[in-house]
């Protein structure tokens, strides 16, 4: 499932939207100000970031501001009650893929966050065929004849990396970084994962002393 970091301190509307989402099949992690935010990020990865703007500590620009000059190019929505020119040319000059103001409809939304996880994946389909296999885009999904094929959360993680970024050399290093929990992040969970991935089907390369590359030709 993809993973989306929600910062809103608005605690009802941020608990009814981490729900909605759930519903949806994404996995959501929450933050309530700037600083709890950049934390976040710092210790996990995610696919999507949907911002409010007013929030505690500084606001949601400068919070996108700081991550982008950090190098963070995770697609990020701006969800917020400002709607004038000046708010919105701000929210782009920071860094925003997308703007929606508040109070917004839900199933906009979705169409929204859907839309930038199809871009971050250079897809204007929901789903990638890969020999016999589909993997589906929004959800995180693998299926093989209609049937889904299961994998643990950290098997998923490096599931959507490697489509993400097809034909490429991942290193080591960005794939444990991927795993988050420096707990499980050993080279030898690496490559138990890895094995893992291949015997779905899925033609994992090994580039010595670098990393690895999902191949499709």
């Amino acid at each position: 499932m993809a993973r989306i970091l929600l910062v809103e301190d608005d605690l009802i509307l941020s608990e009814t939207l981490s729900e909605l989402l759930q519903t949806q099949g994404y996995d959501v992690t929450l933050a309530s100000s700037g600083n709890q935010a950049l934390e976040v990020t710092y210790e996990h990865s995610f696919e999507i970031m949907l911002f409010d703007v007013n929030i505690p500590d500084f606001d949601g620009f400068e919070l996108l501001k700081i991550l982008r000059e950090s190098g963070n190019s995770i697609p990020c929505i701006f969800l917020t009650s400002l709607g004038d020119i000046a708010s919105l040319s701000r929210g782009f000059e920071v860094g925003a893929d997308d703007y929606l103001k508040k109070p917004f409809d839900f199933d906009e939304l979705l169409v929204r966050i859907q839309a930038l996880l199809r871009k971050s994946f250079t897809s204007k389909e929901n789903e990638i065929k890969y020999g016999d296999l589909v993997y589906k885009i929004t959800n995180n999904e693998l299926l093989k004849d209609n049937e889904l094929i299961a994998f643990a959360p950290l098997e998923s993680k490096l599931l959507s990396l490697f489509f993400k970024r097809i034909n490429e050399t991942i290193t080591k290093q960005e794939l444990l970084y991927e795993l988050d929990n420096v707990n499980e992040s050993s080279e030898g969970a690496l490559r138990v994962y890895i094995t893992k991935l291949r015997k779905s089907g899925l033609e994992i390369q090994t580039i010595k002393g670098t990393g690895y590359r999902l191949v499709k030709s």
